[in-house]
């Protein structure tokens, strides 16, 4: 049904009366579910696109059947919010979620899927795919009401089976790592393991937090945190695991003694094993990842090669993004070498405002591990991480966050020649990116950098950014010179990305394709004879319904002269001569640049295929609304200023820029617009209500709306409350919540874990508005964390949403 017949059937059966109505609602501390209009449930019931994986040797792929949105029952099952983290008490993995139910293969080549041959138990997911080495074997997890188990699959038979019925720990992470073909080395549930710790009766006393070091440590606004002792016996007892070797006939050898173990990833060569374990004290100010650290090499037999790091607990954190902590950090294998361990090491004690010459240093040691570590690299910048090639060459980055800078090097690992900077640029530049370096699999199984045969030339992958929007390409770089040439770039009417290269030399390619009309599916393409590309998959349309909606990328300006661009969407069967200017919704979430000239570049492609999902805005469009989606919303460092010191002026600017884009486009009444966002877009919209009248109201879901409740750092901020309490103040909108007269749909999950959107933001900021005579309501989503993901709770979060649009964008503005 288009939108014209849609209003002509609505007229008629309600006549003036808009399609809901909440004002008849009654007033009550809680409600029913309810739900959206029958065609976004349609959408909301249909089974999700599988997700692919590609085997390592890049002849098949694995499709996994994923279902559609959770039940609350899921959603709200029994979990422990402790340390940061939630898990499952059910099954000793994370809760809150919605595994694959089906695996099936298909040929990259083309050809029909065929069902891996498996017997789930009755309601088992599927999770935590892995293929082994050298891609004969796939590994994933099975989850049912009480268990998580392991299970491996043949890729010639096409079939799977539990090798072990041990149950596996994965609460604090993926649980299984390959060794060879043959075997995996697991986090399972200790046998020592007894009874869950039983909470007291009646407490044993108060809790008491103290500072008396002196040092300022200060931390972001972590939710989930440990709250007591028996919270931390919680911790203990679901968090300790015992390593153990499983083979794929079912043997099972423990490696080591339990832990909590909080990482254990296998050397490329398959004979050591990279041990991160926690312990006490622990912090009830921030999460287990600053707790006390103990970082190890073992053997498989359990044995320790090398302590690495045993680091304290830390509770001062940066906020900013180069900060860093101290001491040996970020662990990991060099992927191109059988056992070699890297790490990176602060050279200003991790501490971004030192004045240093140089501030990483990348250490390097191999097997057997004694010794002292070599120095590979230092940086004057903080590192960012290597990709690894040869003996003879890897790539390597540094980065500055606050100065929104980056530089790539070429380094050699053996250390016969000097670094070589390829490229340093900014990261807000978007045209200019020369993409990242593309990477294969290799015989051992890990990714290292794709080089041709003569490793003179490797690979870039980018989103190809222009001011005719995205289109992703892959090049060929020669590395002695720099010198480029375009293997592929996506064409107008088509959205296309390089998934993989199928071969060494780039010429054959797996991409994903779709248009405006054509929903994503995967191709076969051959770009050295430049023929049709060939279809692999066959996914259809998941939202039909949606297909007459008509799209177009925007481009306009600020008052001071910013280049802004959004995407315009119109409903099923809108027609501007027929049907006149539309009710709106501008739905957005701004970002921080540090020039206008980046704030003005395109991002995004006008041959997307954009279909809702969720409890997305776009579902307006089913409603007769149009939707202004991702207007820029640019927050720009001026003058050698910060960003946010002008923020509520460009906010302001940037919507009043918006607004008058689609007046004069012809398909949106002025008077009947209304603004919209989640998370820093909520505080956004409430922001845009208290200066402005430019809305007839707004939606503001799972927002931070008090900045004095995040005064160590908030969004792209560093700045503490104390540095800058007026700024603040002044961005928050609880201040001006006097000021608030359009009215104001907030949202919230009960269970928001996002770092400073507690629940209480939402909370206060409606007693705010009560409390000062405005309009607004406020929706608690039992169980729902910063997103919704019940189906229950996104129904109704819909309907809430079109309910209020309906009830005060949509009706025409009372004539004075």
């Amino acid at each position: 049904m288009d939108w014209h017949t849609m209003k002509r059937r609505l007229a008629a059966a309600t006549g003036s009366l808009p399609l809901f109505v909440l004002a008849a609602l009654p007033l009550r501390a809680q409600t029913a579910y309810r739900q959206p209009p029958a065609t976004i449930q349609q959408i909301l019931d249909a089974p999700a696109t599988p997700t692919v994986s590609l085997s390592p040797d890049r002849t098949m792929m694995l499709l996994l059947e994923r279902p559609g949105l959770p039940p609350i029952s899921e959603i709200a099952a029994p979990e422990y919010r402790v340390a940061g983290i939630r898990l499952d008490p059910r099954t000793s993995g994370p809760s809150r979620q919605n595994p694959a139910r089906g695996l099936s293969v298909m040929p990259v080549a083309g050809g029909p899927s065929t069902p891996i041959a498996m017997t789930l138990p009755t309601g088992g997911g599927i999770a935590n795919l892995t293929w082994s080495p050298t891609g004969l074997r796939f590994a994933f997890v099975v989850s049912t009401d009480d268990a998580l188990t392991l299970w491996v699959g043949d890729l010639a038979s096409k079939s799977a089976k539990q090798i072990s019925a041990r149950r596996l720990n994965a609460v604090l992470g993926a649980p299984c790592d390959w060794t060879t073909d043959d075997a995996l080395v697991c986090s399972l549930i200790p046998d020592t393991r007894g009874p869950e710790p039983v909470a007291p009766a009646t407490p044993g006393g108060p809790i008491v937090q103290e500072a008396l070091t002196g040092s300022a440590d200060r931390a972001a606004t972590y939710q989930d945190l440990l709250k007591s002792p028996h919270d931390e016996a919680i911790f203990t007892h679901y968090a300790t695991s015992q390593l153990a070797r499983i083979t794929i006939d079912g043997s099972v050898t423990p490696v080591g003694a339990p832990a909590i173990i909080s990482g254990a990833t296998v050397s490329p060569d398959g004979r050591w094993l990279l041990v991160t374990s926690l312990s006490k004290p622990f912090s009830y100010s921030v999460p287990l990842n600053f707790f006390p650290t103990k970082i190890e090499v073992w053997g498989l037999d359990g044995r320790v090669a090398r302590t690495l790091a045993t680091r304290p607990l830390i509770e001062r954190v940066s906020w900013g993004g180069d900060g860093a902590q101290s001491g040996p950090r970020n662990p990991s294998w060099r992927s191109d070498a059988p056992a070699t361990l890297v790490w990176l090491e602060a050279l200003d004690g991790g501490d971004p405002t030192k004045q240093v010459p140089k501030r990483d240093r990348v250490l390097t040691i191999a097997a057997p591990f004694v010794g002292d570590p070599a120095t590979l690299l230092e940086t004057e910048w903080r590192a960012r991480g290597i990709t690894w090639g040869t003996s003879t060459f890897a790539i390597a980055t540094e980065s500055q966050s606050r100065q929104r800078k980056t530089r790539t090097w070429a380094i050699d690992p053996s250390g016969k020649t000097a670094p070589r900077l390829l490229w340093e640029r900014s990261t807000e530049d978007r045209y200019s990116d020369p993409g990242a370096f593309v990477t294969r699999r290799d015989l051992r199984g890990r990714q290292v950098l794709a080089l041709t045969a003569d490793g003179k030339s490797a690979f870039l992958r980018g989103n190809g950014a222009s001011p005719e929007g995205d289109r992703p390409f892959l090049d060929r770089i020669t590395l002695a010179t720099g010198a480029k040439s375009r293997l592929f770039q996506s064409t107008a009417p088509y959205y296309e990305t390089v998934v993989e290269m199928l071969d060494a030399k780039g010429e054959r390619l797996l991409t994903r394709r779709e248009s405006v009309s054509e929903p994503p599916n995967y191709f076969q393409r051959d770009v050295l004879r430049r023929i049709a590309p060939r279809q692999i998959t066959d996914f259809k349309d998941p939202a039909p319904q949606f297909a007459g909606v008509k799209r177009e990328v925007v481009q306009y300006k600020r008052k001071d002269g910013v280049t802004l661009h959004a995407t315009v969407y119109l409903p099923p069967g809108y027609d501007k001569a027929r049907d006149g200017a539309l009710p709106f919704l501008l739905w957005a979430y701004p970002t921080e640049f540090g020039s206008a000239d980046a704030a003005s570049q395109v991002s995004g492609s006008p041959y997307r295929f954009t279909r809702p999902g969720g409890s997305s805005h776009l579902f307006a469009l089913l409603q007769g609304y149009g939707v202004m989606d991702d207007p820029s919303m640019p927050i720009i460092g001026f003058d050698g200023k910060e960003p946010n010191d002008t923020y509520v002026e460009q906010l302001v600017a940037s919507a009043e820029a918006a607004i008058d884009h689609i007046v004069s486009m012809g398909v949106a009444d002025r008077d009947r617009i209304g603004v919209g966002g989640h998370s820093y877009g909520a505080f956004m919209t409430a922001n845009l209500l208290a200066h402005t009248k430019l809305f007839r109201a707004g939606i503001a879901r799972s927002g931070a709306y008090n900045r004095t409740l995040t005064p160590f750092g908030f969004q792209g901020e560093e700045r503490s409350y104390w540095q800058a309490q007026d700024l603040y103040e002044r961005m928050s909108p609880f201040t001006y919540a006097d000021k608030i007269k359009s009215p104001i749909l907030l949202v919230h999950g009960m269970a928001d874990n996002n770092t400073g959107t507690y629940p209480i933001q939402s909370e206060r900021m409606y007693a705010a508005l009560k409390g000062n005579g405005g309009t607004a309501r406020y929706v608690q989503l039992p169980s729902e964390s910063h997103g919704y993901a019940a189906r229950e709770s996104v129904g109704h979060t819909l309907f809430e949403m079109m309910a209020w649009l309906d009830q005060w964008v949509k009706p025409p503005k009372p004539r004075m």
